[in-house]
């Protein structure tokens, strides 16, 4: 029996998406920058693929610039902010951002750019509180994480942007695992830019996209042809952005039945492993992504990690994620876990376990029972003495 449960690291590409691809692969393959029919049909697959992406969050279509992924768009969102001082200034993060934020952020930091790291609770939320007290006079950007990808937490983001639109400071937010699995709408949330990827809503992978608010200016990243209003050079790709759009439509239609499903599912795991030995639930409850659990394992025994688990599940064939799929190769702490109040033994026992459109009651029962005896194996609890 194999059951995939890491949805937050990657979604199979829909049939549709895949067929949306191979029809543009086959039949509309021109550059849409030219201007004859090929690129003509082109043009028409690149712009209806915006308008579908836009769709998702509510956007117009002429703010959606179209990226390689979600690190892309999240770098463009810091850096094409960045780039456009001539002097280093003020930028807010929190301390549970992914890494295409984080790092790209502490580049600039060692060029002399100021920043403040928003400390987190336990549950891993931010306290609007503060935000309000991090503010300065050369503030020029805010990025809070939407959906934390490791631990699930969501963040208030309508009372943080508002924070920071009252003092007219740029608000990001990485809503790549919100967009697709919660209703988004950049008309009433207060957000100049918001990044989203593809392959976490079951399109390809290589396609995002980041909106960007209309009359909010970045500087690019990328030179050269001037595609993407000149955002982001470069021939788009046009099948990926195509099948990305369909996948956009398609989580659009089916948001309003798929979440609810999925947080049916994610209570019934979280439940079942309520009463667990030396399984810790991370992240918040009552504010958390809807197709997300997670756990920090506390083991008596030396050497049992999220690592470990991961790779005990994939034998019984059962696929997971030690925390953030991006660091699952490397035995260091979590820093989202380490920024939680964790100390370093549990930071290297996060596990994830993430549900999808394909995930069932009978995938998640038995995933549990498979968790309930690996853990047993791996950490036998004391018998109790005989009286």
């Amino acid at each position: 029996m194999q059951i995939y449960l890491d949805y937050s690291a990657n979604t199979p590409p829909r049939p549709e998406v895949i067929t949306t691809m191979q029809e543009v692969l086959t039949q509309q393959w021109g550059n849409p920058s030219s201007l004859h029919q090929w690129g003509q049909r082109a043009a028409i697959v690149l712009e209806r693929a915006r308008i579908q992406v836009a769709r998702l969050i509510n956007a117009p279509a002429e703010s959606i610039t179209f990226t390689s992924g979600g690190t892309e768009a999240d770098n463009l969102a810091v850096m094409g902010v960045a780039q456009g001082y001539k002097t280093p200034q003020h930028m807010i993060i929190s301390s549970v951002e992914h890494s295409a934020i984080a790092q790209p952020v502490a580049w600039l930091e060692q060029w002399g750019w100021q920043v403040t790291r928003l400390p987190v609770d336990s549950l891993g939320m931010v306290n609007p509180g503060d935000l309000k007290a991090a503010l300065q006079a050369n503030t020029v950007l805010v990025s809070v994480i939407y959906g934390q990808s490791e631990v699930g937490t969501l963040q208030p983001i309508d009372q943080l942007g508002e924070i920071a639109r009252q003092q007219g400071v740029l608000f990001h937010t990485d809503a790549v695992q919100v967009a697709g699995r919660l209703s988004i709408d950049v008309q009433q949330l207060p957000v100049d830019l918001l990044s989203i990827s593809s392959h976490k809503i079951y399109g390809p992978m290589g396609s995002g996209a980041l909106y960007i608010r209309p009359g909010v200016e970045l500087a690019p990243l990328i030179s050269g042809g001037g595609q993407e209003s000149r955002l982001r050079s470069g021939t788009q790709a046009l099948p990926v952005i195509a099948g990305f759009g369909m996948a956009a439509e398609l989580a659009a239609a089916q948001i309003i039945t798929e979440t609810p499903r999925l947080i049916r599912l994610r209570d019934r795991m979280f439940d079942q492993l309520a009463d667990t030995p030396n399984l810790i639930p991370t992240g918040s409850r009552d504010y958390r992504l809807p197709h997300h659990v997670s756990f920090c394992v506390t083991s008596p025994r030396e050497g049992v990690t999220g690592k470990t688990l991961v790779r005990q599940l994939n034998h019984a064939g059962i696929g997971i994620s030690a925390g953030s799929a991006c660091h699952s190769g490397k035995l260091s702490p979590s820093p989202i876990l380490l920024a939680m109040g964790y100390n370093e033994p549990a930071a290297l026992a996060g596990i994830r376990l993430t549900l999808g459109r394909d995930t069932t009651e009978a995938d998640v029962d038995w995933a549990v029972i498979v968790l309930k005896q690996i853990l047993q194996r791996l950490m036998p609890q004391p018998e109790l003495s005989k009286v």
